[in-house]
């Protein structure tokens, strides 16, 4: 027996029945786990449904998810209304935004170019939102933490996973290459930033327009870090061409709105090299997601993040050390690498 699961059911229904003007006898159907430790359950009565979320209190900083959410909602982004929540035992009860995300919306058959920009111009729109939010109170992202996000493509993916053993040079190397993009990211203007801000963490509601959920981890940090996570998602690449015109889009309003006041030459470095960090982290957070975690479907993302690394490491001279050594070395071992025949559903806090 599911004894969280029973007692978060009895209590979303009795803070229903606060809300709302009609007794409540509702369904609790789950919706998903995450990489985290919550998990989401529908409510459903009559032609209303909330989500009741089980986030334990010693794993989860529940606080910190009601607060980012009150903020965010007060600044026009569009984020779940939190009804009711109890810190103590670790639930939280939220709007529903029903249950499509951008992901498939995506890749749905017959889905229009004017379809396609429509959605991601409303993800930038998002965004811009988001970046006008006040960084006083975000934990900052720092050295420390952009260091140690890359640390677990070299631990957990090319050690741990691929069984790399790394040589004093190519563990300079990579020093290197770190040092390089931690620098050119904290040299970027300074603005709220989601951290996972991508197709399978925006919500496509029943009216079309976007809802933004799995914001509780956001902090201060490098402008264009969640501009690199739509448009280069790891679930979803796209033309050249296109992730260019979509990034010019942002880059045009962001200017005039103070974010981002540097020349488009400045701006393209510094969304391609803040890419080159989160891709690292990224494939080696699910890398590290199947090792520790035993979720083996995350080996299937690693190969198109892994990409982003070497097509974008091509572009810049002060790479090509460590382009060389992703094209030599470290991309034919990931070959090798079994694709997962694992399916799974991931809709927040993976990266």
């Amino acid at each position: 027996m599911d004894q969280r699961r029973e007692d978060l059911a009895q209590w979303a229904v009795a803070m229903i029945r606060q809300h709302a003007d009609f007794d409540v006898t509702a369904k609790m159907d789950m919706v998903s786990g995450d990489a985290s430790f919550r998990r989401y359950f529908r409510l459903h009565c009559l032609n209303h449904s909330w989500i009741a979320v089980d986030a334990p209190a010693d794993k989860e900083d529940n606080p910190r998810f009601v607060a980012v959410a009150k903020a965010w909602r007060d600044q026009d982004v569009t984020v779940p209304k939190v009804i009711a929540h109890d810190f103590e035992r670790g639930f939280m009860l939220l709007e529903d935004f029903g249950d499509q995300l951008l992901w498939p919306a995506l890749h749905a058959d017959g889905l229009s170019e004017k379809d396609l920009a429509d959605l991601y111009g409303q993800a930038i729109t998002q965004l811009l939102h988001i970046q006008q939010l006040p960084t006083d109170n975000l934990p900052p992202y720092d050295a420390g933490l952009l260091d140690r996000e890359m640390a677990l493509f070299r631990d957990w993916l090319c050690q741990q996973l691929l069984g790399l053993e790394l040589s004093d040079a190519e563990q300079e190397l990579l020093h290197h290459t770190f040092t390089l993009l931690r620098a050119s990211a904290l040299a970027q203007p300074v603005v709220a930033v989601h951290r996972d801000y991508h197709s399978r963490n925006l919500m496509l509601r029943p009216d079309g327009s976007l809802g933004v959920i799995d914001f509780q981890d956001a902090v201060a940090g490098p402008a264009t870090y969640d501009l690199v996570s739509l448009l280069r998602d790891c679930y979803v690449r796209w033309p050249a061409t296109l992730v260019d015109e979509l990034a010019a889009l942002y880059w045009e309003q962001a200017r005039p709105q103070g974010i981002y006041l540097g020349d488009w030459a400045q701006f393209r470095r510094d969304f391609d090299w803040m890419g080159l960090q989160r891709h690292l982290k990224a494939a080696g957070i699910f890398a590290r997601l199947h090792l520790r975690d035993g979720k083996s479907g995350y080996l299937a993302d690693i190969p198109n993040t892994c990409q982003y690394l070497l097509d974008i490491s091509a572009r810049y001279d002060e790479l090509a050390a460590f382009h060389a050594w992703l094209q030599q070395r470290f991309m034919p071992l990931l070959a090798q690498l079994p694709a997962s025949e694992t399916p799974h559903i991931r809709d927040s806090s993976a990266e």
